[in-house]
């Protein structure tokens, strides 16, 4: 009796076809690629194309954020500025900071994407970050440098 396919760690996930591709080093493979997740995990050329449209929505998606978050700032600065209510002030700082925070989560979450070192997944979030700042980054400056926060 052959028992050599036999793992016994009582892992049911550790077949090859469930394991996820960890890389180091960059690369272009895609075989077994896991984004982030266990589940998000590169199957073929369909699943390539989907996750890519999804990390370059994802990618553009930190820019709306983004300018949501300045022009929020801008309109508040004038209007706080006008009223000197302390609650409308505290409210404001509330909200920016809520703002800070979701991008700072945000940017952490695609720079997990980004450090699966593949080729294909780097171009996507910087394709979606072009995009973003074509899209939503019409107030921002373009020498600023892009950070995880």
């Amino acid at each position: 009796m052959d028992h050599s396919h036999h793992h016994g760690h009582g892992d049911m996930d550790a077949s090859p076809a469930a394991m996820c591709s960890m890389n180091m080093l960059f690369t272009w493979d895609t075989t077994n690629l896991c984004i982030v997740f266990r589940s998000w995990r590169i199957t073929g050329f369909s699943s390539l194309v989907i996750s890519l449209i999804a990390i370059v929505a994802l990618s553009a998606g930190y820019e709306a954020i983004k300018e949501a978050a300045r022009q929020f700032e801008a309109r508040s600065a004038t209007g706080i500025a006008k009223d000197a209510n302390n609650i409308a002030q505290q409210r404001a700082q509330l909200i920016k900071a809520v703002f800070y925070g979701v991008q700072v989560f945000y940017s952490f979450f695609i720079m997990l994407i980004f450090m699966t070192y593949n080729g294909w997944v780097m171009i996507a979030v910087g394709v979606g970050a072009t995009v973003g700042h074509l899209v939503f980054g019409a107030s921002s400056s373009p020498t600023k440098s892009a950070a995880c926060h």
